[in-house]
């Protein structure tokens, strides 16, 4: 009699016995459980449950189906571990929690529990947005476990291209999948409300639409895999100084237009399989905790299914809290919050004792653990997926190149400095990041990558020829202070701010030679950030004075030549731009491109790549004209403990634009190597219906192949209550288009695009009367303007009363 073996339902766990004739005999597992067969992906069970089929092993059934019996069949004690995770696996210098089990995929961030004897697997979560986070050297192993550092989240929100974020997300998925790990924790999509935010780099833009749109297609790209991702951080965490316990008093009208509106759309578009609760508190409640937040309006409202997630420790007003394990744990899951991470000893003993007295219900338990359930069992460790911890990487560079280059924003080119073709000609480049090029943000945004390719080392692959002199300068210096950086972050521990590397000193006598030797000089300004920490106004978002001494002298020297000056921007956020910009002669915005960034620079830099970049947020002319300056980072000013969003719905380029407040770059700015021209914008219809569809016809005028990024904004009646003077409501990019070409897009208008959130009528309203359309290559480059009507006030949703204030306070009114 033939014999073989098979795998089934319980993956990893069971192994069965199948006669040749499909007929079963004795087929048990090793803990004598009921005995199982597979035939074509279906699981049969006989024996001791006489022929019949436990439901969560039927894989016939609906996810739902199979994930409630498995909930009627686990302990208490079961459902306690279900409720958290397995603790915080040690990774590249952190000191694990006693406990912590390091996980199949050493680096990830943690996971949930195994339960064998239902044939549970644990799930592995991971970071993060810029590529998957994990540890690229294991113990006992020789090989490497590398993975792609793609662009930060800035970079690619200024590609506005929501295909090409999709295309990224695919190639992030891949490595996710192909490295065993089951749901990355990304995209991050807080909004920039302040250019300060140390994790600014890992979020896309100051306006929710955008945030949510390029959210939404990396979701899609990355669950095309077959894994899972997890939105973040919701809510509002938009300061890292004191994010565990700061008090964020937000009006309920702010937080659905500004701050949840991106949310809304990635939830509603892409189906996230989780969400991340955030740190802080909203109006004197925890965002894990607030039931209004997390099952009102995530799930009642936009009709959420999958799990939300704490952030690590989430839900703990510090340090001490999170060791003594002293936060509302059943406030949590009451509120919606499914799954508690890491996981704490403390949680656990929590949730039975609450359990047993009736504290929390087990209708709350219950609902909780099946829901975290369903995510498992569509996991790729639940199927037995056969990772490979063999991505496709030289495929996936490639595509970061691509995206990179794609993102980068042209902000000056006088006199067509760029695209530089001369490459028998000396290039003079100056700054410490040309050597030392930046990939991306610290922390938990950053990856471990194979490699970084520098702007020196682009140039030189490129074939452009560089002043060896000043390379041979540079190197050692730069290999130094790098190496003093990187050793004193590690002595700081694992979320040491980046500090920023000093500009090597260089006589003016020295440059001014370079000026005579070199036809162009190329200076980049660097800058980094990460997890843990805010940015500061002097020597970060300003220039330092080394950096201001060394734009000086080499633009003074080269102009005195008649040469010209050129300044890559490699950062992750907003810095100062007015007080130097008109000193060079162009400015090429690369943000912190990735791993392949000295070559994606240079693609722009030589016209392999026209730039088609737009700025997702305001450059102010000074740090004190941002809107949120005034109260940024709370009081006390020492040692914050609350902060006031007194700005209201007035952030970024709303407030730039409606209170007349001149940007030095504006919102959606961005310059071209050619030039178009917009025409034949027209209406559907000039009185609202249902919706209204906006065509506009975009032609290259120029000499050069290029992309166009058209953004539609929309100025409302306002007599209800207040409004910006515009809004964001719509973008298209247009295909590349070839000189002479022409392309018609078409953008699409909702109701709730016309409406805002009145407070009065906990509702989403749309005023009757005269609604303007601007279509423009920026919010202040308005090409073409349009109006149509709405004829009586439309009530497009109504909502349940949300975010009550803990202390009134007055908002920025117009």
């Amino acid at each position: 009699m033939k014999k073989t073996i098979i795998q089934t339902a319980r993956v990893s766990f069971l192994t069965a016995v199948v006669i040749s004739n499909l007929s079963w005999n004795s087929i048990s597992d090793e803990k004598n459980n009921p005995p199982l067969l597979t035939i074509k992906g279906f699981t049969f069970k006989d024996l001791n449950n006489n022929g019949k089929l436990d439901i969560y092993e039927d894989t016939r059934l609906s996810i739902q189906e199979r994930a409630a019996d498995l909930v009627n069949k686990m302990t208490d004690e079961e459902k306690a571990n279900f409720l958290m995770g397995t603790g915080m696996p040690g990774f590249d210098g952190l000191t694990p929690v006693v406990g912590a089990i390091e996980g199949r995929v050493p680096g990830a961030a943690g996971g949930t529990y195994e339960i064998k004897r239902l044939g549970i697997p644990a799930v592995i979560v991971a970071d993060g947005p810029a590529g998957l986070r994990i540890k690229p050297i294991r113990t006992n192993d020789k090989n490497t476990y590398y993975c792609t550092a793609f662009p930060v989240g800035t970079a690619l929100a200024s590609t506005w291209n929501e295909a090409l974020i999709e295309s990224v997300g695919k190639a992030m998925g891949s490595e996710v999948k192909e490295y065993g790990v089951d749901v990355l924790l990304a995209p991050a999509l807080n909004i920039h409300r302040n250019p300060l935010c140390g994790r600014n780099f890992e979020y896309y833009s100051e306006d929710p639409l955008v945030a949510g749109k390029i959210a939404s297609a990396m979701v899609k790209g990355i669950q095309s895999n077959g894994v899972g991702t997890s939105i973040k951080h919701f809510a509002a965490n938009n300061q890292e100084t004191n994010r565990l316990s700061i008090n964020e008093h937000i009006s309920e009208r702010a937080m659905r237009e500004i701050y949840l509106k991106g949310f809304e759309i990635a939830v509603k578009e892409s189906n996230p399989w989780t969400v991340m609760s955030s740190y802080n508190l909203i109006n004197g409640t925890y965002t894990s905790a607030r039931k209004d937040l997390l099952t009102d309006i995530l799930r009642n409202e936009w009709g959420f299914k999958g799990i939300v997630m704490t952030d690590w420790f989430g839900g703990y007003a510090g340090f001490n809290s999170i060791i003594s394990g002293t936060s509302n744990v059943t406030q949590q899951l009451e509120a919606g919050n499914d799954l508690l991470m890491p996981g704490l000893p403390a949680q656990k003993k929590a949730i039975i004792e609450d359990m047993k007295s009736g504290k929390l219900a087990k209708e709350v338990v219950d609902l909780n653990v099946k829901r975290i359930l369903e995510l498992v069992l569509k996991s790729p460790i639940m199927s037995n997926y056969k990772y490979s911890d063999k991505p496709n990487l030289t495929k996936h560079a490639q595509i970061t190149r691509q995206a990179a280059s794609e993102g980068m924003v042209l902000l000056k080119n006088d006199k067509n400095v760029l695209p530089y073709t001369n490459k028998a000609a000396s290039v003079a480049v100056f700054g410490v990041t040309s050597y030392d090029f930046i990939a991306g943000g610290t922390g938990s945004g950053d990856v471990n990558e194979a490699y970084t390719v520098s702007l020196i080392e682009g140039l030189s692959k490129a074939g452009f020829s560089l002043d060896e002199e000043l390379k041979t300068l540079y190197t050692p210096f730069v290999a130094k202070e790098k190496a003093a950086e990187l050793k004193s972050r590690e002595e700081r521990g694992i979320l040491a701010l980046p500090q920023r590397l000093p500009e090597l000193k260089l006589e003016k006598e020295a440059i001014e030679k370079k000026a005579v030797s070199s036809e162009l000089a190329i200076i980049t300004i660097g800058r980094n950030s990460g997890e843990g920490g805010d940015r500061t106004v002097d020597n970060d978002f300003n220039l330092a004075e080394d950096e201001v001494v060394l734009i000086n002298n080499v633009s003074e020297a080269f102009h005195a030549k008649g040469k010209k000056v050129v300044v890559i921007m490699n950062i992750g956020g907003v810095i100062e731009t007015a007080s130097w910009k008109d000193k060079v002669d162009a400015i090429l915005l690369s943000w912190q491109p990735g791993q392949e960034g000295g070559n994606s620079v240079v693609d722009v830099f030589s016209g392999k790549v026209n730039p088609s970049g737009k700025l997702t947020m305001t450059f102010p002319m000074k740090y004190e004209d941002t809107p949120s300056a005034k109260n940024w980072l709370g009081t006390p000013i020492e040692n914050p403990t609350t902060v006031t969003y007194e700005e209201g719905v007035y952030v970024g380029y709303r407030y730039f634009s409606t209170f007349n407040v001149k940007p030095s770059y504006e919102f959606g700015f961005g310059k071209s190597y050619s030039y178009f021209a917009y025409s034949d914008v027209k209406l559907s219809n000039s009185v609202f219906k249902d919706k209204l569809t906006v065509s506009v016809t975009v032609k290259n005028t120029g000499k050069i192949a290029g992309k166009e990024v058209v953004q539609l904004y929309l100025s409302a009646p306002s007599k209800s209550i207040d409004k910006p003077k515009e809004e964001l409501k719509a973008f298209a990019k247009t295909k590349e288009l070839k000189p002479g070409e022409s392309s018609t897009l078409q953008l699409t208008i909702s109701p709730k695009d016309l409406a805002s959130f009145l407070e009065s009528k906990n509702a989403w309203v749309a005023e009757a009367g005269t609604y303007k359309l601007l279509i423009g290559a920026s919010s202040s480059d308005i090409k073409n303007t349009t109006e149509f009507t709405v004829e009586k006030e439309i009530t497009v949703e109504k909502a349940k009363k949300a975010f009550e204030l803990d202390v009134p306070f007055n908002e920025l009114k117009p």
